[in-house]
């Protein structure tokens, strides 16, 4: 069972404890059903009933006793709204996703987190953030032992250019989040409970939150031992927790958007207490508009997400526009947006407009949508008047002229289709805050959000070029001739989440997207590749000579000690080595890094071998699986003859990773490994995938070679032949 459907059953569970409540809209998962009469219904279904003060009445007096209620029942107390350290969670509107792997954040050139050139680009495309959710982890995770701690650890400049890295988001007004993952049990055991562990390390950052992968809902022993450390954390569940765990979780997702449809639900957890936030997630949607109006409608927030595990599915103009005004508008309101009197729902003039009624002592806001496909600038509203009262149409920038009937003023302005509206009501001058609001909104607005396109684009990604090298003519020693020919390459990304989208994988140099299967017939010319991988022996040849000291040296060659590797480890392949370090080994020995068709050439030959071998799987060619918790080492290069492939090729596929091509886009790198490795951490899915056939590859996300190298990852060399 994966994370997801373990998420739905656990959601249903809990909701059947609702059920036994005298209420006549029981919540759907996350959703509060609105009335009824908001839906249309056809000639077939029966006689359509508008919606009037009544309906709306008793279903607002339905939900209100479901909460008081349901409050009851789950011993709410919401103490932890109040903690001072935590109270920013309840304006953080708009939170990324962000891959470390992104460009835009570190530039591994100048070897220097690059924060501010990260958030001035999400500034310019949509407004900004207000926290991040930083992600070190999956789907790299599991290539070796490294824990989820380890992953930030090996980040450049470990845990002090870290807390560096925090800081320079926090000089910006913008917090910090990491991700925990319960289903890391299969790495490295930390060295205490994870309660523990997790509270001290985002305390040695100074980190803000912490989101629970694949949680419903992060039990309380996290919030409480980050309090003893003194540092509490606000605690962000992917799924959808039980009611009581709104008490310490302050933030969640709302992953919903399955749940769509025109008529918007009420967040149940928003609804419960209007100080928790939800972010709506919906990271593979490429028209964003639902989430943004959710959210805008529940006064909640939503998850920017665009880098998806490397896979870039970025935020078109229309919604990055769109979402630069909502989240304008929210976080000048914010204070509207936790009142306790919330009204969804707010009776409005046309069919397909929603409102929310947002109180707070003599003022009121109501934040609106236009879920309609059309303009309407007409009557949308009518609110009590008292004398003297004012109105405000904050998301144009205008004072509105109500047309008054009797104590009732109708308040008329613009929306537009997929839309947005926001109003104010007041006896005095607006507040300072809302003045300045206004008068962004002004010139904001002058440009309607339908002249932003909604075209959306996959971004373009190109190999890294690998120079050739020096044609010879006789076989040189320790390699073997492939004599090149006529070749169909086809392979596959072996991804675990992007189903066949557009994006997902790579982008070949002769394709002109990325996509997970490839298939091309080409030409490949003769060259030589080395029988085995390049070994540890070797290696301290090259450092020997070459004198070469990386400038990241961090995990370099992490496994030797004083210079020099373990006992008994010269012919084993050599590891924890970065792409870099590749490089310039084959540079200092007039070699090259294959690409990657060239390896699968030389491992499955004309007669297309599923296996270097054969057609089927032989245990005794490989390396006998390891699946403890700790790396225990390869096997010598040599240990496994019949592993060869036809050409005479060794130990290409189940001992160690070995690296081929890099790919870049605007926002990731990636290196292209193949052949697998001898490490299966155990106990969940979501570990970085093996690669065994001749038709598969693993795509690594890279950062930095601190953290790009590993302990299951080695490299082989070609040369070009005349």
């Amino acid at each position: 069972m994966n994370r997801l459907e373990i998420a739905c059953l656990l959601t249903l569970v809990l909701t059947q404890t609702v059920f036994g409540q005298d209420t006549r809209y029981r919540p759907n998962n996350q959703l509060i059903p609105a009335p009824e009469c908001l839906s249309l219904r056809g000639a077939w279904q029966g006689e359509h009933a508008a919606c009037d003060a009544s309906t709306h009445d008793a279903w607002l007096k339905d939900i209100s006793h479901w909460r008081f209620e349901r409050k009851i029942r789950i011993g709410f107390d919401g103490w932890r709204y109040a903690e001072p350290a935590l109270k920013w969670a309840q304006s953080s509107f708009i939170q990324p996703q962000m891959m470390v792997h992104d460009r835009y954040f570190y530039d591994p050139v100048t070897s220097k987190y690059t924060v501010d050139r990260y958030l001035d680009d999400l500034e310019k495309r949509y407004g900004g953030i207000d926290s991040v959710l930083i992600w070190p982890t999956y789907p790299n995770m599991g290539i070796d032992d490294r824990n989820q701690h380890d992953m930030i650890r090996c980040m450049p400049g470990g845990v002090a250019g870290v807390k560096k890295m925090v800081a320079d988001f926090h000089r910006r007004g913008v917090r910090v989040l990491f991700p925990m993952m319960m289903w890391d049990q299969g790495t490295r055991n930390p060295d205490e409970p994870w309660p523990q562990a997790i509270a001290s390390l985002m305390k040695e950052i100074d980190a803000d939150g912490i989101n629970g992968d694949t949680q419903d809902g992060v039990p309380v022993a996290f919030s409480l031992a980050a309090e003893k450390t003194g540092h509490p954390l606000a605690f962000e569940p992917e799924a959808s927790p039980a009611d009581e765990a709104l008490a310490w979780n302050v933030m969640t997702w709302g992953q919903y958007t399955s749940n769509f449809s025109l008529v918007p639900g009420v967040d149940r957890f928003r609804w419960l207490e209007t100080r928790h936030m939800v972010n709506i997630s919906d990271r593979w949607n490429r028209n964003k508009n639902d989430d943004l109006q959710y959210a805008f409608f529940n006064g909640e927030g939503w998850e920017s997400w665009e880098n998806i595990w490397g896979i870039w599915n970025g935020i078109t103009p229309r919604d990055g526009e769109a979402t630069r005004r909502m989240a304008t508008i929210e976080r000048a309101i914010a204070p509207f947006l936790v009142s306790q009197d919330w009204e969804p729902f707010y009776p409005t003039h046309f069919y397909g407009v929603f409102a929310s009624r947002w109180p707070l002592n003599e003022q009121t806001v109501w934040t609106i949508v236009n879920r309609n496909e059309y303009d309407i600038e007409s009557r949308q509203i009518s609110v009590p008047a008292a004398e003297g009262m004012r109105f405000f149409d904050l998301y144009h920038g205008a004072e509105l002229k109500p047309e008054m009937e009797g104590d009732t003023a109708v308040l008329s302005f613009a929306l537009e289709a997929h839309g947005f509206g926001a109003v104010l009501a007041t006896s005095n001058d607006p507040p300072q805050q809302v003045q300045k609001l206004m008068m962004a909104m002004k010139a904001m607005t002058i440009r309607p959000l339908s002249s932003y396109s909604s075209q959306w684009r996959t971004v373009s990604q190109k190999v890294v070029e690998i120079p050739l090298t020096k044609s010879v003519a006789g076989t040189p020693a320790g390699m073997i001739k492939i004599a090149g020919g006529d070749y169909v390459f086809k392979v596959e990304g072996i991804e675990i989440e992007g189903s066949d989208d557009v994006g997902v994988d790579v982008q070949y140099p002769w394709e002109d997207t990325p996509r997970r299967y490839h298939e091309r017939r080409m030409q490949i010319k003769p060259f030589y590749i080395d029988k085995y991988e390049v070994t540890n022996a070797s290696f301290k040849k090259f450092l020997d000579a070459s004198h070469y000291r990386p400038r990241d040296p961090v995990n370099f060659l992490r496994d030797w000690k004083n210079g020099t590797y373990p006992e008994g480890w010269s012919n084993k392949p050599v590891t924890w080595v970065s792409l870099e370090d590749a490089r310039e080994y084959a540079k200092w020995a007039g070699k090259r890094l294959p690409h990657e068709w060239e390896w699968q050439f030389a491992a499955e030959g004309q007669d297309r071998r599923s296996y270097p071998w054969g057609n089927r799987w032989e245990d005794s060619a490989v390396p006998k699986p390891d699946k403890g918790r700790l790396l225990v080492g390869p096997d010598d290069v040599d240990a496994h003859p019949t592993g060869a492939s036809r050409s005479g090729v060794m130990d290409m596929v189940g001992n160690v990773w070995q690296w081929t091509d890099e790919y870049l886009d605007d926002h990731t790198r990636a290196g292209i490994l193949r052949g697998g490795s001898y490490y299966q951490p155990q106990g969940s899915i979501w570990y970085f995938p093996q690669a065994y056939k001749n038709t598969q590859h693993g795509k690594l996300l890279l950062m930095a070679p601190s953290y790009d190298r590993a302990g299951t990852l080695g490299f082989r060399c070609v040369m070009d032949a005349e």
